[in-house]
């Protein structure tokens, strides 16, 4: 069953032949209500539920008033609550103010390229949030050609996590930030412009999912620290192996949840496309099946007890860097 995307336009013909709540939608709830709204009218459909009944969550969750994203800075003064799996959650990380790097002067000096890793994936990685939407080159350079464009909000409406691999100051003395893109295909790289870019966070942690031997390593500074047992993806809807990341982490709220007490967000995205919120890989409690952890009993996400899942959650950051062997 193919999922239609959500824009703010199609909401607008929708409230149109509607009365009530769904008359002034757009303008209540911006760009991550309509993010939530794009996962909750999918899992509407399988479910036969009232649209205005899931508009109505929409804008209970996405915690805006309206017009309150009339400027860049609303956009991250949200309560950071929502859906996920179509159950309510609750983020384990406050919103942020966009701090970007102040952009490069026109006068600026001319001086000889430089280049830095940010990242090595193992002991340190250097992530941020979108301060401001801008074009991702192929290239460090804006005759290149583009790939993509930074995002606010993830697939569930929380600010998007990019993990940054290295930077470049060209001749000009413009910076520029070599950043991993969540999107399909996996393993998109691509720059940016510096003042595009929040602050930057780093972490020293670093997951492992071993698949083969259906384990999950925790490394600190390089350190093992901790490892349990994992269930991942069945034969026909396997895990994807590849350099991820965390870009959520959420407190589930209903107890009753399959994916209860904790999950986290990954930029991986799994081989069923039309799955609701774009199919991205979460790790997460044992849907309601412990007895097949360790296994493979998934349609692509990672399965864990509920006290190994409570306390990955609680010991990570976002930006935390993900590898799938």
């Amino acid at each position: 069953m193919a999922r239609a995307a959500v824009t703010s336009a199609s909401v607008s013909e929708r409230a149109r032949r509607k009365r009530g709540p769904l008359r002034t939608l757009p303008a209540l709830l911006g760009e991550r209500g309509i993010a939530v709204l794009d996962a909750a009218l999918w899992r509407a459909s399988l479910r036969r539920v009232g649209l205005t009944t899931i508009a109505l969550v929409a804008v209970a969750v996405a915690g805006v008033g309206a017009r309150a994203l009339a400027s860049s800075s609303a956009h991250w003064a949200q309560t950071p609550a929502g859906l996920w799996g179509g159950v309510l959650v609750r983020s384990l990380d406050p919103a942020r103010l966009p701090s970007p790097a102040r952009a490069a002067s026109s006068t600026a000096v001319p001086q000889a390229p430089r280049d830095q890793v940010l990242s090595n994936e193992r002991t340190l990685t250097r992530w941020a949030n979108t301060a401001a939407i801008a074009a991702i080159y192929t290239q460090p350079s804006s005759a290149s050609q583009r790939v993509n464009r930074l995002r606010w909000y993830t697939e569930d409406g929380f600010p998007e996590v990019y993990l940054l691999l290295a930077s470049h100051t060209d001749s000009t003395g413009h910076q520029w930030i070599k950043l991993r893109i969540p999107t399909r295909p996996n393993g998109q790289t691509g720059w940016v412009k510096r003042e595009a870019l929040s602050a930057f966070h780093s972490t020293t942690n670093l997951l492992v999912i071993n698949r083969s031997q259906l384990r999950i390593y925790l490394y600190r500074n390089g350190q093992q620290r901790w490892s349990a047992p994992v269930g991942i993806g069945a034969p026909g809807t396997p895990t994807p192996p590849g350099h991820f990341w965390i870009r959520e982490r959420f407190k589930i709220l209903d107890r009753s949840s399959g994916y209860w007490p904790y999950a986290l967000g990954t930029s991986d995205y799994s081989t069923l496309t039309d799955w609701p919120g774009g199919g991205v890989v979460g790790i997460h409690g044992p849907y309601g099946a412990p007895g097949q952890i360790p296994g493979r009993p998934s349609h692509g996400c990672i399965r864990m007890h509920t006290n190994d899942d409570a306390r990955l959650a609680t010991n990570i950051s976002l930006g935390t860097p993900l590898q799938i062997i």
